[in-house]
């Protein structure tokens, strides 16, 4: 059973191009210098959504594409928000009202898009979901507010599936990064914020 299951990873890894290697590499130092809330992360998260919005609509995932082009523009906010002061940025929480109205506009486009995109996508509505959700996180996250990072761990979980049935292994490896980068980014967000509410 477990060799299986571990074959087809294994082919998948060793069919990876140079490019998604690239990509991989990058969006992991992005991943990891944002969590430890270091500016240059922006640089190379710009490089890694290049790369994968390439990937992407090579595999048919057309919102994917569109969503990793939006985090290139994305990546020029933060840098400039997070660009601001020279002292670490301030993390906060977001009230209630935010998210709810967030989530609901984002089931409503992602509903509307699905049928715009049935004859396009391999998967209509979670593609268009996960990119909708993926633009509030990353506006999330370049606002430095607390819970962008429950949204990454939702949207990377669902990421690791879309790409891993569309063939591309490593950037699903990529997402599980990503994934457990976002519950590590949580819980360090979570206890510098109680710090700085403490006044520690």
């Amino acid at each position: 059973m477990t060799d299986a299951l571990l074959e087809p990873l294994w082919q998948g890894l060793k069919a990876t191009s140079a490019i998604e290697w690239v990509a991989v590499v990058t969006g992991f130092a992005y991943a990891l210098l944002i969590m430890l809330r270091r500016r240059i992360g922006w640089v190379f998260g710009a490089v890694s959504s290049l790369i994968l919005a390439l990937l992407a609509a090579r595999a048919r995932l057309p919102m994917q594409a569109l969503l990793q082009l939006s985090y290139v523009g994305a990546a020029v906010y933060g840098w400039w928000s997070w660009s601001r002061s020279s002292a670490q940025p301030v993390i906060r929480w977001w009230h209630w009202r935010g998210h709810a109205i967030g989530i609901s506009a984002c089931l409503l486009v992602s509903l509307l898009l699905a049928q715009l995109l049935k004859d396009e996508s391999a998967f209509p509505f979670i593609d268009s979901l996960a990119a909708c959700v993926g633009l509030l996180a990353t506006w999330l996250l370049a606002r430095v507010y607390l819970e962008n990072w429950l949204y990454w761990i939702a949207i990377d979980a669902v990421s690791i599936y879309l790409f891993f049935t569309q063939g591309l292994v490593s950037t699903a490896v990529l997402y599980v990064l990503y994934f457990s980068i976002a519950v590590i980014g949580f819980f360090g967000w979570r206890r510098d914020w109680q710090k700085a509410q403490a006044g520690l």
